[in-house]
C-alpha cells in the first residue's frame, strides 16, 4: 500500500514588505540649489551676508497674507521714509498707515509701528537676536521671530509660512488636514536643523515653495528634493497640502455716505484705533450688520444741513472681502455748500490730499464707485526726527 507523503507544514505568513521611509533631504542639496536659484528681493542680502534685521522684520510684517509682487513696492516706498526702524519709532501713526494704504490688514501697520518704538525704548534701536526675545515685541508671533532669528542671526530655527508648509506636507505626504497638521508640519521643518545657513535654509525653501513647489503644476523634474518627495512618487502633489472645509462668514451690509464740498474736499474721519480697520481713515458709513435694510439708509446720513432727499443713491454696490466676512456697501452721494462745517468727529479732506490719505481699499472702492478720482496711495514726505 502506498502510504501518502505528509503535506509540509505551511510557514506562517509573513507581512508583505513595506517600502522603506524616505530618508531625510539632504540639506546641502537644496542649498545647492538655492545659490543657483535664489530669488533677489529688494529685502535680501547678497550671497554670503547676514540680513539686515530691520528690512527682514519688515518684509516679513508685509509679506503676511499678501503676494511678494504687492509688497516690492511698499516696502521700497517704506524704507525710502523710514530708512531706518529709529525713523519709523519717529514717525507718527498717521504717516504710517497712509503709507500702508492699501496693503491690507491694517492692524500689521499698527503693530509695525509699536513694535519699532519698543525696540527704540527696549533695545536701544537694536533688534535682539534671539527668537524668545523677538517674540516678546509687539505684533511678532512664532513665523516672524524664528523668520528674523533665522535670517539676520543665523539661528537654528526654521520658520514656517505657508510655502514651506506645502514643501513639508508634500515631501512627508503628510495625510493630515490643516491647520490641525500645523504642529507636525513646524516639527518636521525643525528636523532639518542643525544644519550649516541657516538663514539660507529658510530662505532656500520659501524660494522653493514659491517657484519650484507651487499650489499648481510643481515643477517636480526641477526640484533639488524629487526623490526623497513622497507626495512625488504617489503622482498627486497637488492633493497637499490637505485643508480642512473653510466657514463662509455671513454677508454684511451697510451704506456709505460720500459728502463733496463745492470746492471737492471729502468728508472723512477716523475709525477707532483698535479693532477692524482700526485707526484708518473712511467716509461716514452706518454699521455693518446682516440684517441691514437699504430702504433706511438716508436716515443715517450725516448731519450737514442737507435733507434725505440731497442724497443720491449711486446704482450697484460696493464688495469687499475681509478675512472673516464679505460686504456690500451702498453708496449715497450728496453736494455740500461751499463752508459747509464737519459734523463733529468727522472732518473734511481736500481734493488733493484724497491719494495720500489713509483710506483702506474698501474706502477707495467707495469714493470711486462715488466718482472721486482716488489715485494711487501716495507716500507720505519722511518724517522729521525730534
Amino acid at each position: 500500500m502506498t502510504v501518502a507523503a505528509p503535506t509540509p507544514a505551511r510557514k506562517p505568513s509573513r507581512p508583505e514588505p513595506q517600502p522603506a521611509a524616505a530618508a531625510p533631504p539632504a540639506v546641502g542639496a537644496l542649498l545647492a540649489w538655492y545659490d543657483r536659484h535664489r530669488r533677489v528681493l529688494p529685502w535680501r542680502a547678497p550671497p554670503g551676508a547676514r540680513g539686515d534685521p530691520y528690512a527682514v522684520w519688515l518684509s516679513e510684517i508685509m509679506l503676511q497674507q499678501t503676494t511678494v509682487k504687492a509688497v516690492v513696492p511698499y516696502f521700497l516706498r517704506f524704507t525710502a521714509a523710514f530708512p531706518t526702524v529709529r525713523d519709523l519709532a519717529a514717525a507718527d501713526l498717521d504717516a504710517v498707515l497712509r503709507l500702508w494704504a492699501g496693503l491690507g490688514y491694517y492692524a500689521r501697520a499698527r503693530n509695525l509701528h509699536a513694535c519699532a518704538r519698543a525696540v527704540v525704548e527696549r533695545h536701544g534701536g537694536v533688534f535682539p537676536d534671539n527668537e524668545a526675545a523677538l517674540r516678546a515685541l509687539p505684533g511678532i508671533g512664532d513665523y516672524t521671530a524664528k523668520a528674523v532669528a533665522a535670517i539676520a542671526f543665523d539661528a537654528p530655527v526654521v520658520p514656517v509660512d505657508g510655502n514651506v508648509e506645502r514643501v513639508m506636507t508634500r515631501l512627508h505626504a503628510v495625510a493630515e488636514a490643516l491647520p490641525a497638521a500645523k504642529p507636525r508640519v513646524k516639527a518636521l521643518a525643525a528636523a532639518l536643523m542643525p544644519a550649516p545657513r541657516p538663514g539660507d535654509v529658510a530662505q532656500a525653501l520659501m524660494d522653493l515653495g514659491a517657484t519650484i513647489c507651487t499650489p499648481k503644476a510643481p515643477a517636480c523634474v526641477l526640484c533639488p528634493w524629487a526623490e526623497p518627495c513622497a507626495a512625488r512618487r504617489r503622482g498627486d502633489p497637488e492633493t497637499f497640502p490637505r485643508k480642512a472645509p473653510k466657514r463662509e462668514g455671513t454677508l454684511r451690509r451697510g451704506a456709505a455716505f460720500v459728502a463733496v464740498r463745492a470746492d471737492g474736499a471729502v468728508l472723512a474721519r477716523s475709525r477707532p484705533p483698535s479693532g477692524l480697520l482700526g485707526g484708518m481713515t473712511e467716509v461716514p458709513t452706518t454699521d455693518w450688520s446682516a440684517d441691514f435694510q437699504t430702504r433706511t439708509a438716508r436716515d443715517h446720513a450725516p448731519m450737514l444741513g442737507l435733507g434725505p432727499s440731497d442724497w443720491r443713491r449711486v446704482p450697484g454696490v460696493v464688495t469687499h472681502v475681509f478675512t472673516h466676512f464679505p460686504l456690500e456697501l451702498v453708496v449715497l452721494v450728496a453736494r455740500a455748500p461751499h463752508g459747509a462745517e464737519a459734523p463733529a468727529g468727522c472732518r473734511w479732506i481736500a481734493a488733493g490730499d484724497i491719494a495720500g490719505a489713509a483710506f483702506p481699499n474698501v474706502m477707495r472702492k467707495v469714493l470711486a464707485h462715488a466718482g472721486v478720482a482716488v489715485g494711487p496711495a501716495a507716500p507720505p514726505s519722511r518724517p522729521r526726527r525730534g
